[in-house]
């Protein structure tokens, strides 16, 4: 049988309908749609992929079951890796991961992986009406701090080896950056809610309101019995340019506007949550979480929507179909700019030179691409008397988050990095304290969800060990 070239399209609302609404935007695979990619497998000896995911799921063999119908097989093979396969569906960037080593890619499109784990997840959710049995327990206890993709990887993992295991959560809301930094668009709520649910039925047990740093420290969590600490707490700290402006009402940081978004329900039809009136906004940043930011604001009524970039669209660092989507929708890319002042007025009088007030303008300078960084990339250099005015009442910085400074907070002896995140044994995990271990974006900064659940998994493995031997 000839192999089709391209992925099975994934159907999508229509572009103009979902502009106006928080529903999802992929809509995933049917039965048919499902086998008839899974088909395009070519179940390679040396797996390729398996390597390029970062929690090693066994990727043929669940797209194998795939191919057979049953369905549950493939649940049953990812989640023996995979404690939230749902959100990975959904939120991970497979193509620069195990799509881009996937052998058809070299000739044809890599196989949808992402899109058949999320397919084979959503099944499962669907349709499972067996009874999960969580293991024997092996009497021993951990914490996990924060209940973001790494502290729910964590987690997950050490509950299916007999661990008693607590997840301390700030928020009153279980899912950390899941939650609060990721648009209802693109993952729903109740995926989140069905994910947690399942390490529930595995004996997780979650504590709520709980700043850890504030309400209890580390030293305290092992003085109440717990023999090991894992701390996942994010990178919750947003990062402003420090150009003027940045002081009016109507400048977010994207961390804050995603969060009174998402905590405070305004995707809801049913909500009356005011988050913002603005027609004309600037999104600074050119992630994901920028693309997220962007297409939330058209979604709540802005008119005009613009990205300010200081590169072009091929350093764009968002996933290519978030940007798809985002330029669907009318999102407008201001590429090759970067903001140098925020303007605004003090409702006295409408001068722009004003230093207090409301945002109504954005200065930026243009930019041309040098020579690269030490990463490679072409670094913008800003080309003199290139200013230009974008008329806007609303900026939105998405320019990066670094970790919660709290951290140094919740213990003594807990070596902290120039940038505030935690110092590990990239191996294990391992803090300079005894029995505390680390991943996700606490360690690193802002990354990607599956890294964070990496992170956490190399932990949960490196608890085991530690308090096995112990």
């Amino acid at each position: 049988m000839a192999i089709q070239p391209k992925k099975n399209e994934m159907p999508v609302q229509d572009a103009q309908k979902r502009a106006k609404n928080f529903d999802e935007v992929a809509l995933g695979y049917c039965v048919e749609v499902a086998v008839a990619e899974a088909q395009r497998c070519l179940n390679c000896k040396n797996k390729p992929c398996v390597e390029g995911c970062p929690v090693n799921i066994a990727v043929p063999d669940f797209i194998s079951e795939i191919k057979k119908g049953n369905f549950e097989g493939a649940y049953d093979v990812i989640s023996k890796s995979s404690s939230l396969p749902a959100i990975c569906g959904r939120v991970c960037p497979q193509e620069t991961q195990c799509e881009s080593k996937c052998t058809l890619g070299i000739k044809f499109e890599p196989v949808g992986i992402g899109r058949l784990e999320r397919f084979v997840a959503d099944y499962h959710n669907s349709n499972f009406t067996g009874k999960i049995n969580a293991p024997e327990s092996n009497g021993h206890k951990v914490a996990v701090v924060g209940s973001g993709p790494s502290g729910l990887a964590c987690a997950g993992d050490l509950a299916k080896k007999g661990y008693k295991v607590t997840v301390f959560e700030a928020l009153h809301t279980i899912g950390g950056v899941l939650v609060y930094g990721i648009p209802e668009f693109r993952l729903p709520k109740k995926i989140i809610e069905k994910e947690v649910d399942t390490l529930k039925k595995y004996g997780v047990d979650f504590e709520i309101n709980v700043v850890i740093g504030k309400t209890l420290t580390v030293d305290e969590l092992f003085d109440s019995g717990y023999e090991a600490v894992f701390i996942g707490s994010g990178a919750g700290l947003p990062r402003f340019m420090g150009i003027k402006g940045e002081s009016l009402k109507g400048v977010y940081s994207a961390n804050e506007f995603l969060t009174r978004v998402n905590l405070m329900k305004a995707y809801s039809t049913e909500s009356h949550t005011p988050v913002m009136s603005a027609k004309n906004v600037a999104v600074v940043g050119g992630g994901n979480v920028a693309m997220d930011a962007a297409r939330t604001a058209l979604r709540l009524g802005a008119e005009n929507v613009y990205i300010i970039y200081r590169r072009s669209m091929e350093e764009l660092p968002a996933r290519k179909e978030e940007v798809e989507h985002a330029i669907e929708e009318g999102v407008k890319f201001q590429l090759l700019c970067n903001p140098v002042e925020i303007i605004g007025y003090n409702n006295v009088e409408d001068r722009r030179d004003a230093k207090n007030g409301t945002v109504t303008a954005l200065k930026v300078i243009k930019c041309e691409l040098g020579e690269p960084d030490e990463r490679g990339r072409r670094k913008p250099v800003e080309v003199p008397n290139s200013e230009f005015i974008i008329d806007i009442d609303c900026v939105i910085m998405a320019i990066g988050t670094s970790p919660n400074p709290l951290i140094k907070n919740t213990t003594d002896g807990l070596e902290i990095n120039r940038r505030g995140g935690i110092i590990v044994d990239e191996a294990s995990g391992k803090t300079s304290k005894e029995g505390v271990f680390a991943g996700g974006d606490a360690v690193t900064g802002a990354a990607t969800v599956i890294l964070a659940m990496g992170a956490g998994k190399t932990a949960a493995n490196a608890i085991d060990e530690y308090l096995t031997k112990k």
